[in-house]
C-alpha cells in the first residue's frame, strides 16, 4: 500500500482517502466470505475448548448441528459489517498514519517509508478502527458460540436468533458499555497485530520486488503472498489477546483483561492461550491474501478513472 496524497492538490487528497476507504470496504467483504467458517471453529475452540476434540471435530459437529449457514456462517453479517467497518476505518486511518509517519521522520514521499515505518503506522491506526470493531466483533462471537452457551444453560434445541434481536438485547441488559466489552483486549489484539500485519506486508512486497522494480509492480500473486505473510506474522503475535477478548466477549464478563488471561493460564495452562490458533492460521492464509488483492486492484482502478 501506499499513498501518493503529497503529488495531488486537496480535492485529491481527498478522493485518495474515500478510495482507500472504499477498497478497505470492498476487502473487507471478500475477507468474510472466505475466512468465516473457519472463524467460527476459532471461536468456538477458544471459548469451548473441553466441548471438543480439534478442528475438525468442532467443524463436523457444528455442521452436523446447526448446517452451513445457521452454524459455519454463524455471524456473518456482524462479521461483514465488522470487516466492512474495521477495514474501511483501518485503511483510510493507514494512508493518514503513513503521511504523520512520515512528516515525524522528515520523509514526506510515503512510497519511501520503510516497512518498520509503515509498521509504525499500522499500529496507530489500528487504535481508530478498534472502536468500529469492538462492537461488531462482539456480536458475531456470541452469535458464533450461541449454541454453546445455550448448552451450557440446560438450552437443548434452542432457537438461534439473528444480530439485530441480539443486539438489542445486549443494549437492553447490559446497555452501551455492553456493547463495548473487550474493548481493552481488542486495544491490546489489534495495535501489536497490525504493527506486524502492514510490517509483514511491506516487508514481503519489497523483498518479493525484482531489482528496478517497485513493489507496486509485483503482480497478483505476489501482491497475495505479501498478505499471507502480513496475516500470519499478525495471528501469531497477537493470538492469545485474542483469546481473552473472545471470553469477555462471549461471556458478557466486566473483569479485566489480565485478570482473565492469568485465570487462563493457571486454570487451563500455556497453550490454552493458544485454542484455535490452527484454523486461525487456515483461515489466514487465504483470507488476507484475499484481502489485500482486493484492496490494491481497486485502489488502482478506481485512481486511475477518478484522479
Amino acid at each position: 500500500m501506499h499513498s501518493s496524497k503529497e503529488s495531488h492538490p486537496d480535492g485529491a487528497k481527498f478522493k485518495i482517502g474515500v478510495i482507500d476507504f472504499i477498497a478497505g470496504s470492498l476487502g473487507g467483504v471478500a475477507l468474510v466470505y472466505v475466512s468465516q467458517p473457519l472463524d467460527t471453529v476459532k471461536v468456538k475452540l477458544q471459548t469451548f475448548p473441553s466441548t471438543y476434540k480439534g478442528m475438525i471435530d468442532c467443524t463436523i459437529k457444528t455442521y452436523q448441528r446447526d448446517g452451513i449457514v445457521r452454524g459455519l456462517y454463524a455471524g456473518s453479517v456482524p462479521a461483514v459489517a465488522a470487516n466492512v467497518a474495521e477495514n474501511s476505518v483501518l485503511f483510510a486511518a493507514y494512508g493518514f498514519c503513513q503521511k504523520l509517519v512520515g512528516h515525524c521522520i522528515g520523509q514526506p514521499n510515503t512510497k519511501e517509508l520503510s516497512p518498520l515505518n509503515n509498521a509504525t503506522a499500522g499500529f496507530i491506526a489500528a487504535f481508530f478502527s478498534s472502536f468500529t470493531l469492538c462492537p461488531t466483533e462482539l456480536i458475531k462471537c456470541r452469535l458464533q458460540a450461541m449454541r454453546e452457551l445455550q448448552n451450557q444453560r440446560g438450552i437443548r434445541g434452542g432457537e438461534l436468533i439473528s444480530p439485530f434481536q441480539l443486539t438489542k438485547n445486549v443494549l437492553k441488559t447490559e446497555g452501551i458499555p455492553g456493547m463495548f466489552r473487550g474493548l481493552t483486549s481488542t486495544f491490546a489484539r489489534e495495535m501489536p497485530g497490525y504493527f506486524f500485519f502492514f510490517g509483514g506486508y511491506e516487508l514481503s512486497r519489497n523483498l518479493l520486488a525484482k531489482p528496478g522494480q517497485s513493489k507496486d509492480e509485483i503482480g497478483p500473486v505476489n501482491t497475495m503472498l505479501s498478505g499471507a505473510v502480513g496475516g500470519v506474522f499478525l495471528w501469531t503475535a497477537i493470538f492469545p489477546a485474542d483469546v481473552i477478548k473472545s471470553r469477555i466477549q462471549v461471556s458478557g464478563s466486566t473483569r479485566g483483561m489480565f485478570e482473565v488471561g492469568i485465570e487462563i493460564f493457571r486454570k487451563e495452562g500455556c497453550l490454552a492461550l493458544y485454542n484455535g490458533l490452527t484454523p486461525t492460521i487456515l483461515r489466514t492464509i487465504p483470507a488476507t491474501s484475499v484481502l489485500f488483492l482486493v484492496y490494491e486492484y481497486t485502489k488502482k482502478f478506481l485512481e486511475k478513472h477518478f484522479i
